[in-house]
């Protein structure tokens, strides 16, 4: 049953492949080399390695004052909190070792625990999030690099209006939202 379920796995996959690969190419394949030498995606997400190339290829300047800010930021406050934590860690250990620290007198044993605590879940947290903005910054410099020849001139419209449509059993009228898309 486990080859049969395989087997039929492998059959899927290779259906998939054929039918992503059996769409009708609409751009000339001369245009879309000309695209590909004058601005490539692969290059934006290969240059966005290094926070903000990616955007400055993408001639998106105004962008990188952002990613370097928000990373900074981010840095600035999980290495704030590591010292702190190492600070209030460090205590803890001269008072296991009973010897006396900066806060005695001041904290308990269990108040410096609960600081260590949390002072390493907060740069636990800016540690995830600036993973999270670099990770941002990758994807939003390939998705500007796909969409560099992309036209965004004036015709580009939606327009939404209220609309009623009729129930298909009941021909009661239901109110909506109708939408119309110019480009």
């Amino acid at each position: 049953m486990n080859f049969a379920r395989k087997i039929l796995l492998v059959i899927v996959m290779i259906l998939l492949v054929f039918v992503a690969n059996a769409q009708i190419d609409t751009v000339s394949k001369e245009k879309v080399k000309e695209q590909e030498k004058v601005h490539s995606p692969k290059t934006a997400t290969l240059l966005a390695i290094v926070p903000g190339a990616g955007q400055a290829y993408n001639r998106k300047y105004w962008k990188m004052p952002i990613v370097y800010a928000t990373m900074g930021t981010c840095m600035y406050f999980a290495i704030s909190n590591q010292k702190q934590f190492s600070r209030f860690k460090k205590a803890y250990m001269q008072r296991d070792n009973g010897e006396h620290d900066e806060f005695y007198g001041i904290l308990s044993n269990e108040a410096i625990i609960n600081n260590m605590d949390r002072n390493r879940k907060i740069r636990d947290y800016f540690i995830a999030g600036t993973v999270l903005l670099y990770a941002l910054q990758i994807v939003d410099a390939n998705v500007d690099a796909h969409l560099f020849y992309f036209d965004v001139g004036d015709n580009l419209s939606a327009a939404f209006y209220p609309q009623t449509f009729n129930q298909t059993y009941t021909r009661t009228p239901i109110l909506g939202v109708g939408c119309t898309l110019n480009f």
